[in-house]
């Protein structure tokens, strides 16, 4: 439940802290604002507070031209807790819904398509396609703003296979036609740059580092700024560099992409793998019930996020009793060895088929481990691998650290506890006993932190 007196503070204050976190719906106007928007505040008796962009769009308010809360930060609590929503949601904004039918999506969940109106209904107040239609409209007006795409493609980058059918949406859902967001003409660039905001603090610097030593040659690059990696989702191939904008609360995201069919599930996996969603005031909050008073919480820490599970699973492996340098060379011999080979010179991680194809002794290690690859590759081209990594462990090679690691980076699992983790041992030695489960939904942030010492 929202506090009308906090979000009348924090909007108020302009507190970028706060950002994503509600919306402001103004009822003399009809349109929704972040508590950030510039214009001029309303009077308290013309607002209503809102937990997220869809449920302000669902009670009748076009979102604001000023402020755009189409490049908001998520709040990770409007989510809620339930696992099948969460897994619905990443599903729907990954365009499970327009791609396929609402019972194909289902299917895929394991249960009825009334239990998932039903579910969207108690934790959003819409409907799965009403949901899903306001988050391609949104994503359009984004690109609308920031980028110089023609209408047509942004029609296509958003999930919509018909022109006239995203007209008719952008309008009912915008409240405009899309070219008339289109004032200044922007020239045609080769790349896509986006700006992609986050609540602060960013611990930027600590998660700089964590990835520079684990940075992959040809893979990975990075400066003191920025971070850019090769990219692969589904058939689509690209690369994409985000430096960070530490005034404005924002990284700016080059990205190059051969689909732009792809273009809206691989822009909310780059938030991911930089966890710009955080919401870090109300995950330190709950860690200081867990560490002593004198622990020095780095303030704004981030999940390192990788690509995807595969890489997370594999990179895992590669990890298992070895030192991080050690690990790193195993992943540079595997990427070098099987990496499709960029246009620039670089190369993409390795697909679970061009693993599962090779006998990976180029690989220094026990026959056992090399297996153990194989094995989560074929399970990941026969398509048996569990959407939680969580539940790989009933594969050979792979135990509950793997599974967890991989959870952890791999999907950015909040509530992954590396108790076993020998960097996590070493830190508690210093420490009085404490309670991990006190952490809970955000132990993935307590390892870090732990991590960090």
């Amino acid at each position: 439940m929202l506090d009308p007196d906090r979000c009348r503070v924090a909007r108020l204050s302009r507190d970028a802290r706060f950002d994503g976190r509600f919306f402001v719906g103004v009822t003399t106007t009809g349109i929704y604002c972040r508590p950030i928007c510039p214009a001029r505040p309303p009077r308290d008796d013309n607002v209503r507070y809102f937990p997220s962009a869809v449920s302000a769009a669902q009670a009748g308010f076009r979102p604001c031209l000023r402020c755009r809360p189409d490049s908001a930060p998520e709040s990770p609590a409007w989510h809620g807790n339930h696992t099948t929503l969460r897994r619905a949601l990443r599903l729907i904004d990954e365009g499970a819904l327009s791609q396929d039918s609402l019972g194909a999506l289902c299917e895929r969940l394991g249960i009825g398509e009334r239990y998932l109106r039903l579910l969207f209904k108690q934790h959003l107040g819409v409907s799965p396609k009403a949901y899903a239609l306001h988050r391609q409209c949104l994503f359009a007006k984004q690109l609308l703003h920031q980028s110089a795409l023609p209408v047509a493609d942004i029609a296509y980058a958003s999930g919509f296979t018909s022109l006239r059918r995203f007209n008719d949406a952008f309008r009912r859902q915008v409240g405009h036609a899309p070219r008339e967001l289109r004032r200044t003409p922007r020239p045609p660039s080769e790349n896509l740059t986006l700006t992609l905001a986050y609540r602060p603090p960013y611990a930027w610097e600590w998660l700089r580092d964590f990835l520079a030593v684990r940075r992959i040659d040809k893979l990975e690059w990075g400066d003191a700024h920025r971070y850019g990696r090769y990219i692969q989702w589904g058939s689509a191939r690209g690369h994409f560099t985000a430096e960070h904008m530490p005034d404005q609360h924002c990284f700016r995201v080059t990205l190059n992409l051969d689909d732009l069919g792809a273009l809206s599930p691989v822009v909310r996996n780059i938030r991911r793998v930089l966890d710009l969603d955080a919401d870090t005031a109300l995950i330190e909050a709950q860690l200081q019930k867990t560490l002593p008073e004198t622990f020095p919480l780095v303030e704004g820490l981030r999940l390192p996020g990788l690509w995807s599970p595969f890489e997370a699973g594999i990179r895992a492996v590669l990890g298992q009793q070895v030192s991080i340098s050690a690990a790193r060379g195993h992943t540079t011999n595997l990427v070098e060895a099987l990496g499709e080979p960029t246009a620039e010179g670089g190369r993409h991680f390795p697909t679970a088929a061009q693993v599962a194809d090779s006998d990976l002794t180029f690989l220094r290690m026990p026959q056992a481990r090399r297996d153990c690859l194989r094995g989560l590759a074929h399970a990941a081209c026969e398509q048996c691998l569990d959407d939680d990594p969580r539940c790989w462990t009933a594969l050979k090679g792979i135990g509950p650290w793997s599974a967890d690691y991989a959870a952890l980076r791999g999907t950015s699992h909040p509530d992954i506890w590396l108790g076993g983790d020998l960097g996590v041992k070493r830190a508690l030695t210093s420490l009085d006993a404490i309670e991990p489960d006190l952490a809970a939904p955000w132990r993935s942030y307590l390892t870090l932190q732990l991590w960090s010492r």
